[in-house]
């Protein structure tokens, strides 16, 4: 029971406030000694130079400069305004190009942080002008902003790949589907909620001096230099071309291009991103280096042993164990950050999967699916803390909580059909 008092003990920490890294790090030399002594952690030089020449891994500050990068070249606000323009005249159109814009920032940016904070300064005053209801404008947002943890190229997704020892590329193909199947699902939602309640999501008044071909021209010159990355990207990977990493490297570089192309190029710009790219990398390595020691101690003490029995014991087998996976994971994703369930839970539960016989890529994404939901779920959720900080003064953190209510409810109906008919997307 060792393990599982350690694992209940990191929790509590987490819930407390204690640096992710060194809470793992020291509650496993703390328990590890105790329970094996120092011998237990000889060979934790040897796992640390694993991580570090896992090449896999490398894709991780590759893909955060590229969105860095990205974040600031205006990108967000030339897609949102043209976006506006053309979808303005239907009823929720705002809401509606709002999503369209956090799917397109999420294949090129995948930064969560950088995409909420852009629509909410541009798109959430827009929609309060024209009345919009708060709830609906900020569900929008925070949504739309989370995209990028399951649309590639998605962090997440190399997270789990690396944990679960599945193909990133594979997991970049298998995620494309449900990521769109949110994204219909979102606007559909929006056109009912439009329809029902007219005088909450008012369409924008055409300007007549402006033609509709050219404002077709204006938002596909927005959106063309952003979607070619993402086909260079993601369709290196998939042609068998390039490698995540490689095609990582690609994206950086192409990212670079675009700085100039919109003219937002300078060394400072690369400095900046360079600066924060290093920030958000030790960040996840140093998590990961505890979480490795945290599950040496874990499995040493014979922690994983008692989890697997405890799964295989759990009725209706690998259903049974899938959907308990599911709300474990769902409910941790209202207090713990998705880095920590990546590098703690995930690989407490990937034997018990393995055993089962359950296809990995599938669980990875159900995985991921479910991860994206906790940047939703109150009262930590990343996506609600973005938005609250750039949002006016009129919208309240009640409005936020009531607008993500029924996207995480979206969320949790996508995902129950990927869990139910995984044939219907591929896996």
């Amino acid at each position: 029971m060792v393990g599982i008092v350690m694992f209940f003990v990191a929790l509590l920490a987490l819930l407390v406030g204690f640096p992710v890294a060194f809470t793992f790090g020291g509650i496993a030399l703390i328990f590890g000694v105790w329970a094996e002594g120092f011998d237990m952690f000889a060979f934790m030089p040897y796992r640390i130079q694993s991580i570090m020449e896992n090449t896999v891994l490398m894709a991780v500050p590759l893909f955060v400069f590229m969105g860095l990068v990205l974040q600031k070249t205006r990108l967000a606000e030339q897609l949102l305004e043209s976006m506006g323009k053309l979808f303005g005249g239907v009823r929720g159109g705002i809401a509606i190009s709002t999503v369209l814009v956090g799917a397109l920032l999420a294949a090129s940016t995948g930064v969560v942080g950088a995409s909420v904070v852009a629509m909410g300064l541009i798109s959430l005053p827009v929609m309060l002008k024209y009345n919009y209801d708060k709830g609906l404008a900020c569900g929008t947002i925070c949504a739309s902003g989370t995209l990028g943890q399951i649309i590639p190229p998605s962090i997440v997704l190399i997270l789990l790949g690396d944990v679960l020892g599945v193909p990133v590329g594979d997991l970049f193909q298998a995620a494309i589907w449900p990521g769109l199947v949110l994204v219909g699902a979102y606007v559909v939602y929006i056109l009912i909620y439009a329809k029902m309640n007219p005088d909450s999501a008012q369409p924008i008044e055409r300007d007549e001096n402006v033609s509709r071909s050219e404002e077709v021209f204006k938002a596909l010159k927005a959106v063309i230099p952003p979607l070619a990355l993402i086909v260079v990207v993601l369709g290196s990977i998939f042609a068998g071309v390039a490698t995540p990493t490689e095609s990582a490297a690609l994206g950086g570089a192409g990212a670079i291009v675009l700085a100039v192309l919109y003219k937002q190029f300078s060394w400072r710009m690369v400095y900046d991103a360079s600066k924060e790219t290093v920030k958000v990398t030790a960040m996840v390595f140093a998590i990961l280096l505890g979480a490795t020691a945290f599950s040496m101690a874990f499995t040493y003490t014979g922690g994983d042993h008692l989890v697997e029995q405890w799964m295989l014991q759990i009725p209706g087998e690998k259903w049974g164990f899938l959907i308990i996976t599911m709300l474990v994971i769902l409910v941790l994703g209202f207090f713990i950050d998705f880095v920590e369930i990546c590098f703690i839970i995930v690989p407490i539960l990937a034997p018990v999967a393995e055993l089962m016989g359950i296809n990995m890529t599938w669980f990875a994404i159900l995985v991921a699916m479910n991860l994206q939901t906790s940047f939703l779920t109150p009262p930590f959720g990343f996506s609600l803390f973005y938005l609250k900080g750039v949002a006016p003064n009129g919208v309240t953190t009640r409005d936020i909580y009531r607008g993500v209510m029924p996207f995480i409810a979206i969320q949790i109906v996508v995902l129950a059909s990927l869990l139910v008919f995984p044939e219907f997307y591929g896996m």
